[in-house]
């Protein structure tokens, strides 16, 4: 279908060129009929049909070359596509899926493309959660915020149905094409929207974190928020059992980029003011999977993260920085509540590493929130592993 489009205008700039051109010969003509007469004649008809011509010549040349190399299919694909699964299952490997839609545009690839367009070694099928179909979706750029590459694709959510998931990967994903890097989940505090949407200078934030080199690379995985609920952080946090494993979401990632192995030493959560419970249940809740948790700015029911925090998994010991502003009263007080009823929980809730930071202070909310950014990816990577 890319050739006929093609030929259209290039028809198009065929004839206008021709006409123009003609149109261009007989005014010189008559210029040059004119000064055997010694009559003068105005040029400006003739310098502009000629001009329009060489125009049209010019759109003739580059739609004729398009259409011989076909080459708006091909330089789609030509780009810098780093670690994008191109090869598509069929229907039949789509339906397979539970809830999925027919034809939906599930991809699975052999082994992705470094970000020179080389072939790198797909993560192990073990690497994934068990259970879990190691897939990889097609995820397309989408912007270049902090320094770093953002796409965005479509992944089966635990109820099914496909849901944006967007992934920022940080500058040196691309400079070390055999590096594999640990992930933060961002959470969401609004239904059918990603966190970035919500908070757009968290990617600046945390790309400015990263370039002062003291701060290791971390991918950044930011999930649509689910619909059903308002407020979808103050269900996680009142009711522990929805804060579950997303296997489809951890093996999509896991077989889509270069990663460390899914685990928690190299996959944590982060939430910012709605999204802060959600990061925290996260984090209390399934130490045993997100190794560590940054909640920033949030408002917390401190009874219910200390029951998420006492039903996690025995022998796993939750670690969580609760970040706000020194003039978020309310934020700090939050935070110092939840510290205690960790403390005075049961189990794993006491055990549980929680630290307050309170230090930040800017001219504006917004300084402040950038700074807080930046301080909770330093704790984030920091506890990860170091990308290798």
């Amino acid at each position: 279908m890319v050739r006929p489009l093609l030929v259209i205008p290039l028809l198009v700039a065929a004839v206008g060129g021709i006409w123009l051109a003609r149109g261009a010969l007989q005014r010189w003509r008559d210029l040059r009929a004119a000064a055997t007469y010694e009559l003068a004649g105005e040029r400006w008809p003739m310098l502009v049909r000629a001009g329009g011509a060489m125009v049209c010549g010019v759109c003739v040349t580059a739609l004729t070359v398009l259409t011989a190399l076909g080459a708006f299919g091909g330089l789609s694909r030509s780009g810098t596509g780093a670690d994008r699964a191109e090869p598509a299952v069929d229907a039949a490997e789509a339906g397979a899926w539970p809830g999925s839609a027919p034809g939906a545009a599930v991809r699975q690839q052999a082994a992705p493309p470094t970000a020179t367009g080389s072939a790198a070694a797909t993560p192990a099928a073990s690497a994934a959660p068990s259970g879990a179909p190691a897939v990889a979706s097609r995820f397309d750029s989408v912007g270049h915020p902090g320094g770093g590459e953002l796409l965005q694709s479509a992944v089966l959510g635990p109820d099914g149905k496909p849901r944006n998931v967007r992934v920022w990967l940080p500058p040196q994903y691309a400079k070390e094409p055999n590096a594999r890097f640990p992930v933060v989940v961002m959470h969401a505090a609004t239904p059918g929207k990603t966190a970035d949407a919500e908070v757009p200078d968290v990617l600046e934030g945390v790309g400015a974190a990263l370039q002062t080199g003291r701060v290791r690379p971390f991918i950044l995985v930011v999930p649509e928020a689910p619909n059903g609920t308002a407020h979808p952080c103050e269900l996680v946090a009142a009711a522990p059992a929805a804060v579950a494993d997303d296997a489809t979401l951890r093996a999509t990632i896991a077989a889509s980029f270069r990663t460390l192995p899914p685990g928690p030493a190299s996959w944590g959560a982060l939430g910012v003011e709605g999204g802060a419970p959600c990061a925290a249940a996260a984090g209390l809740a399934r130490p045993d999977l997100y190794g560590v948790a940054a909640a920033i700015s949030g408002r917390y029911d401190a009874a219910a993260l200390a029951q998420t925090g006492a039903e996690a998994p025995a022998g796993s010991s939750a670690k969580l920085l609760l970040a706000a502003a020194k003039g978020d009263a309310a934020g700090l007080d939050a935070a110092r509540k939840l510290q205690t009823a960790l403390k005075a929980g049961p189990g794993p809730a006491a055990k549980a590493e929680v630290r307050i930071s309170d230090n930040v202070q800017d001219y504006s909310a917004d300084r402040e929130r950038l700074r807080l950014v930046r301080q909770a990816a330093q704790f984030l990577a920091e506890t990860l592993a170091k990308a290798s």
